[in-house]
């Protein structure tokens, strides 16, 4: 018997994938590379791919085997199914030699002296042309858990050969173009680490949803990993960031609980499988599957094998690895690692999209991928089914199958009631460049009976299915071709949510970030009710209060956690570009609707003038909430790391309020220029721009709220439709109050810039004010690209160069019509 049928991983290199698929080359790069860097991978074997090759040529398999694909229709989903079927019985039936037999148990016994007469095994498929750099081949064929006695693992090595013609591998095998007998399977025989105890999931080196390359993202559930990579579970979900945790700075950047309904466990399975599943307790359900310093544990590891494959490729190679939780010595290992494929292969063309409609929304769940589409509903609630489905319809069922990839391909969208954004549902639905909501609760329930729906992930990490056809449009810029300003062009941002897909707008930062967004949504309770919940009147709302802030220390730390997280991943995402965050600025009437608002707010007549901005931040009735404002900017900047972040103060009506708000923030470690804090005001009352000397000698820049410095200027409440006519941001008042403050900065050596809605909407006053002098202007983000052209040529004609024709523009908008089907 020729030794190299048996390889172990100390001899196994990444060159090695002709011999053992790429699975086991990672395996064997990882465990020989990546060791005394402390990357923990546990031991186990090869059994190369002359191995399967012998194997059918003894049994004379080859001939029957290309006659069982000859002429096979693979948008035939019986056809293939039955053909599939067959090849797999060819090769399943074909006999081991008794040499190799042998020589696989030898193996097997030495890796039970190594760990134990009680380990079981991993028992995994490894093609040759698997977890390559453009294409993953992600769950194509099979794995076996918890395999142990010499009968089982013989039948695992002959069930894994077989499943080299499973029929989604077969079916990608033709869509990638791939031979499917220049392919060969190597199987893999590793320890089992026992995560059916601890905890098991996958993680990225990138975002998986916008490509954006400064975050690990992690995910993971209790017991064996298949519940997260098979989508069967909504995982838990974390995210750090690279840049900051490279410089020393151990912290989370975000954390999102799963429901984990199930865990898989070792035991006997309905369908002869050496594992089962098992509902989780209302204690995993309600806590995370792993502690923060084991998510950055493995962060680390995640950090080491990107640099380690990076330096392998000579360019940057975003990995996609799976992790493992041994729950008997809490031990943490990678048992998986392969180039990611999907959005990590993007160009530098930049794409939007932007709903242009509104609808009702359905449901809503993960977001896969940033696009939208829609099309007829077409559910699908058995395999069996599976030929009725037409091209362009959307795909709705509980979870979806690999096997089902030769229907998602012609699917315009998918919706699964099941899976988290790192299942393989939805890393097939990437790279098929599908939009996918994952996790939708009652989706089907809900969606039968829909004659059509729109599917939209361009609106944050929820994806959202409405009701109806809800126009789009798509925005295409080649953001390498797009030449920068000497104008600073910023971002409006409040959403965290879009802050990864945003970061590729080709802009100098963030001029805006608004914290009441994050408040509302992310946090959803009054800060005086955290801080105070004795004062909370109303029993029913401290009941949802206390389900709100569960599995935290208090009230005052969930609100510092979700503000950090949702200022953090803001900063994080445009790092080290500077990230300008507004202090709070709800008025009266908009705080009273936070849960245990109307406790602490009184009812005013005139909100848009009243309890409002830096007013409200050294008053006894908000003193406590801005404290805990306070201290999540603090967490952002030291204990994150994200010293990008600028702080900005709204409304502050006279400069003695500024001096107040000033010591204050000192007080709770916010001190201007400690650390490099800068800290802006917005000037947006007539009285900043009036006195806007006096004001300057207290902050470090200025930001032009045109909306509020509109509304006072012309005496109209923005908020009354009797009057809305009258509000006009060109007026030439208005205009003269935007040429004296923007003067006015320069005069005192302070930054200035706009976060108005003016410039968005009037490129006429984004000219005016780049004609003054002003130092950025903050746009909302579909604007950036059109008020970019147009300060460029601006600046040119100043300066007497050649002026930018439409010609030259590097954007466009492609309405999107998706396909549509033929029949019914």
């Amino acid at each position: 018997m020729n030794p190299s049928h048996i390889l172990w991983f100390q001899d196994i290199s990444h060159t090695d994938v002709p011999l053992v698929g790429g699975k086991t080359a990672s395996l064997g790069e990882m465990y020989q590379a990546l060791s005394a860097q402390g990357v923990l991978v546990p031991n186990g074997f090869a059994v190369t791919a002359d191995a399967y090759r012998l194997v059918l040529d003894e049994a004379d398999a080859w001939g029957p085997l290309k006659a069982a694909l000859q002429g096979l229709d693979p948008d035939s989903p019986d056809d293939l199914a039955k053909r599939a079927r067959k090849a797999r019985e060819i090769v399943h039936n074909a006999a081991v030699p008794a040499a190799m037999r042998q020589e696989i148990l030898d193996a097997y016994h030495q890796l039970l002296d190594e760990y134990g007469p009680e380990t079981t095994l991993a028992v995994r498929s490894s093609a040759t042309a698997e977890d390559l750099p453009t294409a993953s081949f992600a769950g194509q064929q099979e794995t076996f858990l918890n395999v142990s006695g010499e009968e089982a693992v013989i039948e695992a090595f002959r069930r894994c050969m077989a499943s080299l013609f499973t029929d989604r591998a077969i079916h990608y095998r033709i869509t990638n173009g791939f031979d499917h007998f220049s392919v060969a399977l190597s199987v893999c025989m590793m320890k089992m680490v026992r995560a059916d105890l601890a905890s098991s999931g996958v993680m990225f080196t990138l975002d998986t949803e916008s490509g954006f390359r400064d975050a690990v993202f992690l995910t993971g559930a209790f017991g064996l990993g298949e519940n997260v990579v098979q989508g069967t579970v909504q995982p838990d979900e974390f995210y750090v960031h690279k840049p900051t945790f490279r410089k020393g700075f151990r912290t989370v950047l975000k954390r999102t609980l799963g429901t984990k309904a199930l865990k898989m466990i070792y035991g006997q399975g309905r369908d002869g499988s050496r594992t089962r599943n098992l509902p989780t307790t209302d204690a995993e359900r309600s806590s995370f599957c792993l502690t923060d310093e084991e998510v950055l544990t493995l962060t680390g590891y995640a950090i080491a094998i990107e640099e380690h494959y990076s330096a392998l490729a000579t360019d940057p190679r975003p990995m996609d690895i799976e992790w493992a939780k041994d729950g008997l010595d809490g031990s943490l290992y990678i048992v998986q690692a392969r180039p990611e494929t999907a959005v990590s292969q993007r160009g530098t063309e930049l794409v939007q999209y932007v709903l242009k409609g509104e609808g009702e929304m359905l449901v809503k769940g993960n977001a896969v991928g940033t696009g939208i589409a829609h099309g007829p509903v077409r559910v699908i609630q058995d395999p069996s089914e599976l030929g009725t489905f037409v091209t362009g319809e959307v795909l709705v069922a509980e979870t979806t199958n690999p096997d089902w990839e030769p229907v998602m391909k012609r699917a315009s969208a998918i919706v699964t009631e099941r899976g988290g954004r790192t299942c393989h549902a939805a890393i097939l639905a990437r790279e098929l460049n599908i939009p996918a909501v994952v996790g939708a609760t009652d989706a089907v329930a809900i969606l039968t009976g829909r004659p059509d729906i729109t599917v939209s992930c361009a609106e944050g990490a929820d994806g959202r299915v409405y009701d109806g056809e809800v126009p789009f449009k798509v925005l295409r810029t080649n953001v390498g071709e797009l030449a920068r300003p000497s104008t600073k062009i910023m971002l409006n941002l409040a959403n965290p949510g879009l802050a990864f897909q945003s970061s590729f707008i080709p802009c100098d930062g963030v001029g805006l970030a608004r914290t009441e967004f994050i408040i509302s949504q992310s946090v959803g309770v009054h800060p005086m009710a955290l801080a105070h919940p004795e004062r909370v009147t109303d029993a029913a709302i401290q009941a949802k209060i206390r389900e709100r802030i569960s599995g935290h220390a208090s009230g005052t730390d969930y609100f510092v956690e979700r503000l950090s997280e949702g200022v953090g991943q803001i900063a994080a995402a445009f790092y080290p570009r500077p990230v300008i965050v507004r202090m709070s600025d709800f008025k009266t009437n908009e705080y009273a609707q936070l849960l245990g608002g109307a406790d602490f707010e009184p009812v005013e007549a005139n909100p848009m003038i009243g309890f409002r901005g830096a007013s409200r931040y050294a008053h006894p009735a908000y003193a406590d909430g801005f404290e805990l404002e306070c201290l999540a900017m603090r967490r952002v900047r030291e204990e994150m790391g994200l010293t990008n972040v600028k702080l900005m103060i709204p409304f502050c009506r006279r400069v003695d309020e500024a001096e107040k708000v000033l010591a204050l923030m000192a007080r709770h470690g916010l001190g201007r220029g400690v650390n490099g804090l800068e800290i802006y005001v917005m000037c947006e009352i007539p009285n900043n721009v009036v006195q806007i000397d006096a004001f300057a000698p207290h902050f470090d820049g200025f930001s032009i709220g045109s909306n509020d410095l509109t509304q006072l200027t012309l005496g109209v409440d923005r908020d009354s439709e009797m009057v809305a006519f009258e509000f006009d941001e060109r007026d030439p008042g208005v205009m003269e109050m935007l040429r004296l403050a923007v003067e006015g900065a320069r005069r005192n050596d302070r930054h200035s810039g706009i976060c108005g809605q003016a410039p968005s909407d009037y490129p006429e006053v984004a000219e005016f004010l780049v004609k003054h002098g002003i130092d950025s202007i903050s746009l909302t983000p579909d604007a950036v690209i059109a008020t970019t052209l147009s300060v460029l040529s601006l600046e040119a004609k100043l300066k007497g160069e050649e002026v930018l024709t439409p010609a030259s523009r590097a954007t466009s908008i492609v309405p999107i019509v998706p396909p549509r089907p033929v029949t019914r």
